[in-house]
């Protein structure tokens, strides 16, 4: 499940939870869908993670992002 799935379906399970619709048996099987689906969203995150600080070091060690201090025109 990509990413943005998974955080659309997630988004749904916190609309329904927060709801106070659901008894108790659905709240928990909502909740435990949740933490599935937020497991997923972190795991892409995690991997999205560490290929921008692959990218960031060029593989050669850690280098740190450099800042810009001039203000963006808008």
């Amino acid at each position: 499940m990509k990413f943005e799935q998974a955080m659309g379906e997630l988004e749904k399970v916190v609309k329904q939870l927060e709801s106070g619709e659901p008894d108790l048996e659905e709240a928990l099987a909502l909740f435990e869908q949740g933490v599935k689906l937020a497991g997923i969203c972190n795991g892409h995150l995690e991997k999205a993670e560490v290929k921008v600080k692959q990218l960031v070091d060029g593989g050669q060690g850690t280098q740190p992002l450099e800042v810009c201090d001039k203000e963006v025109a808008e």
